[in-house]
């Protein structure tokens, strides 16, 4: 009889088995990782360490079903990008104005957080570099679909996106954006992202904030010492 894979005892150690299948990219030049907040930057963490390379933050906000918010229908991302899953909004009878509501409620925090996260900081420079993109999971794939479109905006050289665990259909609707994917595990049935780690606690902003300070620096902007 088949076995259900065994869960993730947490976050940094999904981080350290996903690290495994990226080796390739282990010290390249020109590469950099990004978590995606809050719950990506653990695994994002451990996945830099393992590879050292500079780690950063790119906040990504989820725009999450009323009454449901764990059920995303679309995703915000810097620059004024935005998914939206519309057989979904369709299904669910969601209309413009909450779209918008919900839209703008987000985009709010998504400035508040990149703020606090890089206190001040510029964000890294994206153009002609492979980024690695981290979360802790993809079930819709709304999150990472938005960040890859902002990313791509900014013309680097590759776009890999990185999980410990994906849904088959967040998996495919990814790969057919990114550059590559690399996941630990693609298990059916899925059962939400949470089903695959023994501990999938909240990770804190100050977690957040203490991982970036204790992570791999960025490589200076062009034209600094």
């Amino acid at each position: 009889m088949d076995t259900m894979p065994t869960p993730f005892p947490n976050r940094r150690a999904a981080g350290r088995r996903l690290a495994e299948l990226l080796g390739a990219y282990a010290s390249r030049p020109n590469t950099l990782v990004l978590g995606l907040p809050r719950g990506g930057v653990p695994v994002a963490y451990e996945v830099a360490s393992a590879l050292s390379l500079p780690l950063d933050v790119f906040v990504v906000r989820k725009l999450g079903v009323p009454q449901n918010e764990e059920l995303a229908f679309g995703a915000i991302a810097p620059g004024g990008v935005r998914v939206l899953h519309a057989d979904l909004i369709e299904l669910l009878g969601l209309n413009a104005a909450e779209i918008e509501r919900i839209a703008a409620r987000e985009q709010r925090e998504l400035t508040r957080r990149d703020t606090q996260y890089r206190g001040g900081a510029p964000p890294p420079i994206i153009t002609g570099q492979t980024v690695i993109l981290v979360d802790d999971g993809l079930a819709t794939g709304a999150s990472m679909s938005a960040a890859v479109a902002a990313i791509r905006a900014q013309h680097p050289h590759r776009i890999i996106v990185a999980v410990p665990v994906a849904s088959t259909d967040a998996y495919r609707a990814v790969r057919g954006i990114a550059d590559e994917i690399v996941s630990v595990m693609t298990p059916e049935p899925f059962d939400g992202v949470g089903r695959w780690y023994a501990d999938f606690g909240q990770t804190s902003d100050e977690e957040v904030r203490h991982l970036l300070r204790d992570a791999r620096p960025l490589p200076a902007p062009r034209g600094e010492p």
